[in-house]
């Protein structure tokens, strides 16, 4: 068991929360856009201070590895691992689709008799960062972006009740219009980042702080302004 700083940042919702034996004892969010940059790190000092720790008293950080936002990745590792620097522990780790698939059983909607859980991140258009999970939380393909359309995730829905999860995963409704496919709109929470990084913990699946990096899934391309800067 041990106490767990939760850091996800990976999509428009910045989340903190700290895990202390796998239950969540303090929690921060933000819900406007853009904000990792300038709240991820006061967001963290404000769990902190609320428990009355210090960075160097906590076991480890676990951070929200991607697929998502490319800045928002950048800021969430790149605190994790300062933090991690900083007060000489782990450096761990959590997929954001793994983590959706948590948070689908956190928010308790799950279908009943539920074949597949999709946790779908929102990319562009039609298209979502994506894979099958089994509701016990195994992996069943690789995460990849998918454009969705009517053919998309055929086999699993013809199974049985399949769960879309995820800020993609609305998008996708007229086109999955199978009576088998249920959705439910959601970001990433730290909070169901708990029981993933109590795992980790106890499997010492820790990440190397110095050469780690996020799972972009795509690299990342500048666009140019079309504002005349002169």
């Amino acid at each position: 068991m041990a106490r767990i700083l939760l850091i996800e940042t990976s999509t428009a919702q910045l989340s903190a929360a700290l895990s202390e034996d796998g239950a969540v004892t303090a929690f921060r969010v933000c819900d406007e856009p853009r904000m990792q940059a300038a709240l991820t790190a006061p967001s963290v000092k404000e769990i902190l201070d609320e428990k009355g720790l210090t960075v160097k008293e906590l076991d480890a950080v676990c951070v929200g590895r991607g697929p998502g936002s490319y800045t928002g990745l950048r800021v969430g590792v790149s605190t994790a691992k300062g933090l991690c620097f900083g007060a000489g522990i782990p450096l761990l780790s959590v997929g954001t689709l793994d983590t959706l698939v948590s948070e689908a059983h956190r928010l308790g909607v799950v279908p009943e008799g539920c074949r597949y859980i999709v946790p779908m991140i929102d990319a562009r258009r039609m298209e979502v960062y994506s894979a099958v999970f089994m509701p016990d939380g195994r992996q069943l393909t690789e995460t990849r972006p998918v454009i969705v359309d009517a053919d998309s995730f055929g086999p699993q829905l013809a199974e049985g009740p399949v769960l879309f999860i995820g800020d993609g995963a609305l998008k996708c409704r007229e086109a999955l219009s199978s009576p088998n496919a249920f959705f439910a709109e959601a970001f990433p929470d730290a909070r169901s980042m708990a029981p993933l990084a109590e795992a980790a913990w106890n499997g010492k699946r820790f990440e190397d702080t110095a050469y780690f990096e996020p799972f972009y899934l795509k690299d990342f391309v500048a666009t140019v302004s079309r504002k005349k800067l002169f």
